[in-house]
């Protein structure tokens, strides 16, 4: 394949002349223009993008990570992190992990070799210092709460917010409150937990693990969790989910089993997505989209920065 200096021979000009009509530089004489097209359009010459990115510094590639594309959750936060770099004229690497750390580290890892200008986390599985480590290779910002670190993020207060929901189901009359989860570990389920812990023991009611569901992620959850509570003998009144999808699902199975929503099971959520309206469920509204695009502002803008994105209580039909 023809390089930059077998055109530059063919067309019988510098190398500078014929990197300059590639950059589109304007002094260039219309004469010297002609002849390097020319040249460029025997040869098939094409640009060796890997030395325009080494040249400039900058790839125009942003990296997202995501720990599956099927959750509508961060198919969400990706919709507005894509919005804003079109915008941009940026492109997206998506790299999903399925909570794999060597997954995320081979993300890093393409920061560290400058593949990317910057990388966006939208749940992390490796440790804070390690993800402080790699950002002096480039901008990482994450979605997740990183506050007492050096990595920059937008997050949700999930402490705040349960504390909030738990405190609204209470005055509601509801005292034995359970609560489903995608994932036991993490930084986010670990408020959680901690926010439930501290409610209850505030409230005097004892903490029953079996009110506690994990690995709730999908609308066909919604089966197994109330096929479990209906072989509870103490089942909760109310539950919390983390996700609209998953309450969705619960709503549905409920329905099918006349089991009355609220009046036998009241259901919070979070999101606010498109089902959660269309069933008329009560949720906590996360606006991700709009998260998704602030984080590929400050993706690219590189500062430190650390912000809170507070939830707002959709009243509906299913307290």
């Amino acid at each position: 394949m023809a390089n930059i200096k077998d055109i530059a021979k063919l067309a019988g000009v510098s190398v500078t002349t014929v990197s300059r009509v590639i950059n589109r530089h304007p002094y260039v004489s219309d004469e010297k223009k002609e002849a390097v097209l020319r040249a460029m359009e025997q040869t098939n010459y094409v640009r060796n993008i890997n030395a325009v990115h080494l040249i400039k510094g900058k790839t125009n590639l942003i990296g997202v990570v995501v720990p599956s594309i099927k959750r509508p959750y961060f198919g969400l936060v990706v919709e507005g992190i894509a919005d804003e770099a079109l915008k941009g004229n940026y492109r997206l690497v998506l790299i999903q992990t399925n909570y794999e750390e060597s997954r995320e580290l081979e993300a890093l890892m393409m920061l560290k070799l400058k593949q990317i200008d910057a990388l966006i986390i939208c749940s992390k599985i490796s440790d804070w210092e390690i993800v402080e480590e790699y950002g002096a290779y480039g901008p990482v910002i994450v979605f997740e709460d990183a506050r007492g670190t050096n990595v920059s993020s937008i997050f949700i207060d999930h402490y705040k917010s349960f504390m909030e929901a738990l405190a609204y189901l209470s005055g509601k009359g509801h005292r034995k409150i359970g609560y489903c989860l995608a994932r036991k570990s993490g930084t986010s389920s670990k408020q959680r937990e901690a926010a439930y812990r501290d409610f209850l023991k505030n409230a005097g009611e004892p903490f029953d693990p079996s009110c506690i569901f994990y690995d709730a992620v999908h609308f066909e959850d919604g089966e197994w969790i109330v096929q479990r509570l209906t072989t509870m003998q103490n089942p909760p009144t109310a539950l919390l989910v983390t996700s609209d999808q998953v309450a969705a699902g619960i709503l549905a199975c409920c329905n099918e089993r006349k089991i009355g929503v609220p009046s036998k099971l009241a259901i919070v959520s979070f999101d606010n997505q498109p089902i959660a309206k269309i069933l008329n469920i009560t949720t906590f509204e996360i606006p991700l989209v709009d998260i998704g695009r602030s984080l590929f502002l400050q993706a690219i803008n590189g500062n430190f920065y650390q912000k809170e994105i507070p939830v707002k209580l959709i009243e509906r039909l299913t307290v």
